[in-house]
């Protein structure tokens, strides 16, 4: 088995450079072309994400743009910010925390286009909207085949793989933070959680919205407050911290991991796998919310890459950095975060991270969740398979709670750069379309205007489904731009 993990595994370092330098290049391509609209823009994301939902065509009000918010940061905030983080430093260094910054800067541009193509080509369910890149595949490219081949990689990777190994997370922080790990014990554990995921995915969007919009800002705020608090207990060292994480970003400090190009590998593929800006993940929750323009989720998302990345996973480099700067001495993952905060207050730190913990990975199961139903409803429209798929999802987490998963890791890095090389090729030529809604977007609010779209705006539009004349009934009345036909 171990021979097995170290062959994929090697498969994966060099993969995973072509994904990487993907990634970058094509993430620098919109940032130039949308004239850096994700530093230029911040005030419309803040503004997008606090909006009120519209209603739907079928008079129920829609998911409204932070529950989508939420559902978004449930499947990006979980253990990756906390052990991923921690990994990327043990392997890669404190310059890691650079390139992942990077990332997160970049990448909120590439969020940006696939979250507003999964808006553009949503279509209407009952509860919400549905949508993501199978949809946009279908309807903007026409290729029904890709469509589904993406649709099953998403299927396994997110809510199969992914949900077994947050589970997996779960299980090793209570059983640490308990002193507990017998059989038994390891059983009820993943009795409770399977119970408590079933309770909550059968009830289907509505209620996972309402149970992310609640639990994502309580823990991931309350994480964020005790990491403002260790960087003030130690403000003196916060100067030297920054020196550290630039010197070794850029080679002039090598500490370990084999030099820059490791430091850099490691922090991109961190950062890719807690903000997954350009996985084609996220845009299958982003088309869930109801608003007047679909540059808005786009927004709404790029905030959302800066809010896990920058925020969430930089509190989890501060409180290692600033505890204990010596890395690469057999402590990674969730432990050596644990290690960092006992440091600092004691040892109710280490079960306080473990409640942390816990709440972020079962939202993220819950996220992740979604992001495989609506894969599931496109490739068909039986009651009977969604509810197939509940039961699976529910069998996989009680699996990850009493499983070893070291092979389960190493394929989900493999199934995650099919994703990233099939979205980045797919949404590459369907950009153009954003930019065009972008101008159209910036058009309405230079005259003052709350940003609407409708097809008729642009009619050369196909395979448009929403964004009729029902978003008129909405009670949306302001007067439009001039249609930007070319």
């Amino acid at each position: 088995m171990d021979e097995l993990i170290d062959r994929i595994a090697s498969i994966n370092d060099i993969y995973w450079y072509a994904v990487v330098a993907g990634l970058l290049l094509s993430g620098f391509y919109y940032t130039i072309r949308s004239r850096v609209l994700q530093i230029s823009m911040i005030r419309e994301m803040f503004r997008s994400v606090a909006e009120p939902a519209l209603v739907m065509e079928n008079g129920r009000k829609g998911l409204s743009a932070f529950q989508s918010f939420t559902i978004a940061a449930a499947a990006r905030v979980g253990t990756g910010n906390i052990a991923g983080v921690a990994v990327a430093i043990t392997i890669g260094g404190p310059g890691a925390v650079f390139w992942m910054w990077v990332t997160a800067v970049i990448g909120a541009a590439t969020a940006f286009i696939e979250s507003t193509l999964g808006q553009l080509y949503k279509v209407k369910d009952r509860d919400s909207y549905r949508g993501g890149p199978a949809y946009y595949i279908t309807r903007g490219l026409r290729n029904r085949h890709l469509a589904i081949a993406f649709a099953l990689v998403a299927l396994v990777t997110y809510p199969l793989v992914f949900n077994t190994v947050q589970a997996n997370t779960i299980s090793d922080v209570v059983q640490t933070s308990t002193g507990n790990s017998t059989t038994l014990f390891t059983v009820g554990i993943g009795l409770l959680l399977a119970a408590l995921t079933a309770l909550v995915v059968f009830g289907g969007v509505r209620r996972i919205a309402r149970v992310t919009e609640f639990l994502v800002p309580i823990m991931a705020l309350s994480y964020v407050g005790l990491g403002l608090v260790v960087v003030a207990l130690n403000i003196t060292e916060v100067p030297g911290m920054f020196v550290l994480i630039f010197e070794n970003a850029f080679g002039i400090q090598e500490l370990v991991g084999g030099g820059i190009a490791a430091v850099i590998m490691n922090g991109v593929r961190r950062g890719l796998y807690s903000n997954e800006a350009g996985m084609g993940s996220i845009p299958n929750v982003s088309a869930t919310a109801a608003v007047s323009h679909p540059v808005k989720q786009g927004l709404v998302q790029s905030l959302g890459v800066y809010f896990d990345t920058l925020v969430i996973c930089s509190m989890t480099a501060f409180i290692i950095l600033l505890a204990d700067p010596t890395f690469g001495q057999g402590r990674e993952g969730a432990s050596l975060t644990q290690d960092a905060l006992a440091l600092q207050f004691g040892d109710w730190a280490v079960h306080y991270l473990a409640v942390v913990i816990f709440f972020l990975a079962f939202s993220s199961i819950l996220g992740n969740y979604y992001i495989g139903e609506a894969n599931v409803s496109f490739m068909t429209n039986s009651t009977l398979a969604v509810q197939a798929f509940r039961l699976t999802v529910v069998s996989c987490v009680f699996i990850g709670s009493v499983a070893s998963l070291g092979l389960v890791w190493t394929m989900a890095d493999f199934s995650m750069g099919i994703m990233v090389a099939i979205n980045l090729a797919v949404i590459a030529p369907l950009s153009v379309i954003v930019f065009r809604l972008l101008d159209h977007y910036r058009a309405q609010r230079k005259q003052g205007l709350d940003p609407v779209f409708v097809r008729s705006d642009m009619p050369d539009l196909t395979n448009i489904e929403c964004w009729g004349s029902e978003t008129e009934a909405k009670g949306i009345t302001q007067p439009k731009t001039p249609r930007l036909d070319a």
